[in-house]
């Protein structure tokens, strides 16, 4: 297959040892052979003829001699006449007859490791990135390796690329016509970039200024990101820039609250000023772990500005921007608000205003592209001299004359102060507004608390108010002034859960309503404080019921049952119901609250990821979450997805129904673990043996019987395998029928078991005799 013009051609290829064979676009007369697109790059067909088609709908497919089908990939909608061509663009395209607009799918909606001109890297506000390249494993397998380049929304945009979910390189922020932090010059000659900036989305592309210039962007497997531009006098490829270039192009090499700057070497590193190192002995060894922390606090008030010229702003993932408002305006803003650590106009045009709360983290020096950005320091630290754009001779004796019109006039200064001070609250939630929500209407007056406002609701933070110890925080109950109890989530500093997780679970709960989710009334930020507040649930969570010998006697078995529908009816909200698709990822019992009926709510969102279209699964290189409740194939390999929520619904099941914890019960007899145990059970007929050796056993099981048989089917070992929510809400309820379940994920069994085959038509009360034999899973 060959483009109109003969610049790009598409077939299979076999990259140098490798026995299996890619469906791939590469230029057509440049050579080496140079790869931009693979289809099928984690499914190569290997000992058989490979065949790229459509199907009468339109989907690409590529199938095996067989007819088998390796690879697919979804098309928008089907068509009657589907037609494929490939573009003098290298876009891949399915079309509804002969209409080159009307496309049904194209390659350039599922970037591999190379930018071309004319592509889209696209990135949603809510759901994050959803067009972006992602690096090869290594240069002869093209399989999804360990790096992505892509748009960070989550603040001003900026071009960054992670390693797993770690920020590895950030180019920088958008400066009007490129991004910061890269020496553009030559490539300004040669191309056109630009951002677009929607309600909903940014999108990042770039178009070649003659058609002659041939250039790709690429991001390699050591997630290095190279411009590359052919040429036709040397006949190869020349580099025109590869990041990351120096130690300071490496993310926040210098920690925080620092600068780097590699002229300086081998002292790159140094801390802005009004800062000192965190360790001392460390930077003097030239090591930068820990960064800076500021000398004096800030006092609010009294702070001031410090500029520093030439700087690649700092990262802007917790920043806010507004694109209209001056610098003196934008001065202002930061001043009022006491979290606002620094203030820069947007581009080195002068424009907008841009805002960070929090650590200055990732600045370095960069004469090229450089900007000027101000960094807020208490009045007092700028006596030790440095530019200072606010505080001069004009604002002391600006200063004075205050002074003396307030004593004066003091009573008016009061009346004064405290309207101020409730103009600046509505300023706070504005600009956490703008940092956080992007969506005004979304936010009631409300969702801001003072933090002095719930330091004193939970009589500042004592140990008799703690209700618990997540492994994010304490969480506190709190009473505030109008008699309201509250839960008040304390982060601790040395969290796992960092702002972004923070930010992530604000924006998720002001959207959800449901009666099984916990309700969120607001948060408060404070310098490194980092609040949530929640409605007060005087039961407190699941775990301290099941699990306590005493306490479970409250929950008889219809209650169980109860509460087992609840959470699978706030799991289906999440999953089919809600404005987003949720993947909660942290299901457990202690995540499940109780309110004074008993009724379930599920909470903690901090490690929860949105999806947006019929997106359902990805991957992971930092798994995290609660061991006990994961699948084998998130543990194992990072991969999550609805049906991980499925899983972990189904190890509460069985523990709610047991009263025994997943990670503590150990069977010594047979060498099992619960999930393993209740399987034993079932296959033996023996299922009713599972339930609390506290409860009455019931007079009618079927409907208990009914529950087991729910749960084996959420913690089958294969994802494919379980049910949906869909389907489970339907099956606890007696309006599904019930498959056989297979052996649960992390089977520890070591022998054989005769297992039942039922009808599908019967109940799980209701079971044949026909025996079959499987071998069940090894522990690995």
């Amino acid at each position: 297959m060959v483009s109109s013009a003969g610049t790009f051609e598409a077939g299979f290829f076999k990259f140098g040892n490798s026995q299996g064979q890619y469906f791939c676009i590469w230029y057509k007369n440049i050579s080496p052979k140079t790869i931009v697109w693979v289809a099928n790059r984690d499914a190569p067909v290997k000992n058989s003829t490979p065949f790229f088609t459509l199907t009468e709908e339109g989907v690409p497919v590529i199938r095996d001699a067989s007819g088998s089908v390796l690879w697919f990939s979804n098309s928008s909608r089907n068509s009657k006449k589907p037609v494929m061509q490939l573009l003098d663009s290298g876009n891949l395209v399915v079309q509804d007859g002969d209409s080159t607009k009307d496309l049904l799918w194209e390659s350039f909606d599922y970037p591999g490791d190379t930018f071309l001109a004319g592509m889209k890297l696209r990135t949603n506000f809510v759901s994050g990135p959803f067009r972006f390249l992602t690096s090869w494993r290594n240069a002869e397998d093209p399989g999804f390796g360990e790096f992505s380049y892509h748009i960070d929304a989550h603040g001003f945009p900026q071009l960054v690329t992670t390693k797993g979910e770690l920020l590895f390189s950030r180019g920088g922020s958008w400066i009007g016509n490129v991004f910061s932090g890269v020496s553009w010059r030559r490539m300004l000659r040669l191309v056109n970039f630009s951002l677009e900036i929607n309600d909903k989305e940014v999108i990042y592309q770039y178009k070649t200024l003659e058609a002659e210039t041939i250039t790709r962007l690429v991001i390699n497997p050591s997630g290095f990101v190279q411009r590359l531009l052919w040429s036709g006098g040397s006949r190869g490829w020349e580099i025109l820039s590869t990041r990351p270039m120096d130690q300071c192009e490496y993310y926040a090499f210098c920690d925080v609250n620092s600068l780097c700057n590699v002229t300086n070497s081998p002292k790159i590193c140094t801390c802005l000023e009004g800062f000192v190192p965190k360790f001392y002995e460390k930077w003097s060894s030239l090591n930068w772990s820990g960064g800076c922390v500021r000398r004096v606090n800030l006092s609010c008030d009294g702070d001031r500005f410090r500029k520093y010229t030439g700087m690649k702003l700092p990262d802007t993932s917790f920043s806010w921007y507004n694109e209209s408002l001056s610098l003196e305006k934008c001065e202002n803003l930061c001043l009022k608000n006491c979290s606002c650590t620094a203030y820069a106009n947007i581009d080195a045009s002068g424009r907008g205003c841009l805002l960070w709360f929090g650590d200055i983290t990732d600045l370095s020096r960069h004469t090229d592209q450089g900007q000027d950005i101000y960094i807020r320091l208490e009045a007092s630290e700028l006596d030790h001299g440095g530019s200072n754009k606010s505080f001069n001779s004009k604002n002391i004796a600006g200063i004075i004359v205050s002074i003396v019109f307030l004593v004066v006039v003091l009573g008016l200064a009061t009346f004064t102060y405290m309207k101020r001070k409730k103009l600046a609250k509505r300023e706070v939630l504005k600009i956490f507004h703008w940092k956080y929500k992007r969506e005004k209407e979304d936010v009631e007056l409300s969702t801001i608390f003072d933090f002095s406002t719930i330091s004193a609701a939970t009589n500042h933070f004592s140990p008799s108010n703690i209700l618990g110890e997540g492994g994010f925080g304490p969480v506190y109950k709190g009473i505030l002034q109008d008699g309201q109890e509250i839960a008040v989530k304390r982060l601790a500093k040395t969290s796992e859960q960092g702002a972004e997780q923070f930010k992530n679970e604000v924006m998720l709960m002001a959207k959800l309503q449901h009666r099984n989710l916990i309700k969120l009334h607001g948060c408060s930020t404070h310098q490194e404080e980092r609040l949530l507040i929640y409605e007060y649930m005087h039961n407190r969570s699941l775990d301290n019921f099941i699990f306590d010998s005493t306490q479970s006697k409250q929950l008889d078995l219809t209650k169980r049952l109860q509460i087992i529908d609840g959470i699978a009816r706030g799991l289906l909200y999440l999953h089919q119901d809600s404005r987003l698709r949720i993947i909660h990822r942290d299901l457990k019992a202690s995540n499940i609250l109780l309110d004074n009926d008993m009724n379930p709510k599920i909470s903690d969102f901090g490690l929860a990821r949105t999806f947006g279209g019929d997106q359902a699964e990805a991957n992971t290189n930092r798994v995290m979450g609660t061991y006990g409740y994961m699948p084998p194939e998130y543990a194992l390999h990072g991969h999550f997805s609805i049906k991980s929520d499925v899983f972990s619904f189904g190890v509460m099941v069985m523990e709610i129904i047991s009263g025994r914890k997943n990670r503590n019960f150990h069977d010594s007899k047979h060498q099992l673990n619960l999930l393993s145990h209740a399987w034993r059970l079932w296959i033996e007929e023996k299922p009713l043996e599972l339930i609390d050796e506290v409860l009455d056993y019931p007079i009618t099981p079927l409907e208990i019987l009914r529950c087991i048989h729910v749960g084996l089917l959420c913690v089958q070992q294969t994802p494919q395998n379980r049910p949906n929510m869909s389907s489970v809400v339907l099956m606890l309820n007696g309006e599904k029928v019930l498959p056989e379940p297979t052996p649960p994920g992390f089977y520890t069994g070591t022998t054989q078991f005769p297992i039942q085959a039922e009808s599908s038509s019967r109940s799980c009360g209701d079971r044949s005799q026909n025996e079959v034999t499987v071998s069940l899973l090894q522990p690995r």
